[in-house]
């Protein structure tokens, strides 16, 4: 197993894990910790918000759009949902009709040669959640946007 696949698959798989055990609130917490983040209370963003500044009420669906902003191709899986598609750069893609915060929802997504991207949410109606992607300035950037049974929106 290579290092790129050791890094970036790892935490999917662990994420995907925990929401097949029911722990997906505790994976979060976990991922967290390690990134150095501090739990911090959800707000009303609704452009350029980061992780944790959404939060959708438990069990409402929710459309996801994922627009790619980068100059190159990505790969994006619905984790549960489906396989994954190769975006083309200033491509959308809508998600799951039926994708909703119970049980816990990821959205992976990543570039072939491990370059960095950034996600960047919007909340342009209260049901919907889009996520632009856009070039990271550092390495390893972000992989999941991850909706927490409680519905809060996390950035790994």
């Amino acid at each position: 197993m290579t290092n790129l696949t050791k890094r970036y698959l790892f935490p999917t798989l662990l994420l995907k894990l925990g929401t097949l055990l029911g722990l997906g609130s505790l994976w979060a917490g976990l991922f967290s910790g390690l990134s150095g983040e501090q739990p911090a209370a959800a707000q009303t963003c609704t452009a350029r918000c980061g992780s944790r500044q959404i939060q959708f009420t438990p069990g409402q669906r929710i459309r996801i759009q994922v627009v790619n902003r980068t100059p190159y191709a990505i790969q994006v899986e619905q984790i549960a949902g489906t396989k994954a598609v190769l975006l083309a750069p200033d491509a959308v893609l809508n998600g799951d009709p039926h994708f909703g915060t119970r049980p816990n929802a990821s959205i992976v997504f990543w570039e072939d040669a491990a370059l960095p991207v950034q996600a960047v949410l919007f909340r342009p109606e209260s049901n919907a959640l889009q996520i632009e992607l856009v070039p990271g300035r550092y390495g390893p950037g972000d992989r999941t946007v991850y909706i927490n049974d409680d519905g809060r929106v996390v950035i790994f």
